[in-house]
């Protein structure tokens, strides 16, 4: 373990967690009309209780865990097996845990603007769960877990397109799967019945 390495990451676990509460939820709550901001706050703050418990779960396992190239098994789930003087690179295991795990909280918070307002309570877990379980964590596996886009030389993993992907800010693993999935929500519910309302607080924006 490198102190210094340590240290940052704890910061960056903390600015990455502000990005979705408040930022993330006053961001949509500004962009939504009046009645429905607290609904919006509810959404943010439900899906950073419900996907810190499922990542704890089942998500991190799946990601970083070592099963083959294409998921990570089950391997590590619950936290099997991780430990206090178990290591990550040159961090802490448990806190490497809980960096992923802000990602794995504000990438289904993201796509909250497609259907918000148009969506009940209920969809909002049960989608975004199944969501980070099914889509988020495999595409994290591929790209940052050594699997099929990054490739491990330990496991004998090659890269599928020969070199392998690297990815620093989030930009496939958080946005491209955000981004589609949000996409597909969009085109499913079609447009909105009242679009000439305006936003009802762009300060929050």
């Amino acid at each position: 373990m490198v102190g210094a390495d340590t240290a940052w990451i704890i910061v960056a676990t903390a600015l990455v967690l502000f990005m979705t509460l408040p930022g993330l939820a006053l961001f949509y709550g500004g962009l939504v009309r009046s009645r429905n901001v607290l609904s919006v706050f509810m959404h943010c703050y439900a899906i950073a209780c419900v996907m810190s418990v499922a990542w704890f779960a089942l998500g991190y396992s799946i990601a970083f865990g070592d099963a083959n190239a294409y998921w990570g098994g089950l391997g590590k789930a619950f936290l099997a097996g991780v430990t206090a003087d178990s290591v990550s690179g040159t961090l802490p295991e448990v806190l490497f845990f809980a960096f992923q795990m802000t990602f794995a909280i504000i990438t289904p918070a993201l796509i909250v603007g497609a259907y918000v307002e148009r969506v009940n309570f209920g969809f909002v877990l049960l989608f975004s769960t199944l969501w980070m379980l099914l889509c988020y964590a495999p595409v994290v596996h591929w790209v940052w877990g050594g699997g099929l886009l990054a490739g491990n030389e330990d496991a004998g993993i090659q890269p599928l397109f020969g070199a392998p992907t690297a990815d620093f800010a989030g930009g496939i693993v958080v946005h491209q799967t955000a981004g589609l999935a949000a996409l597909i929500l969009a085109v499913m519910l079609g447009p909105r019945r009242d679009r000439t309302k305006p936003p009802h607080n762009p300060g929050y924006v």
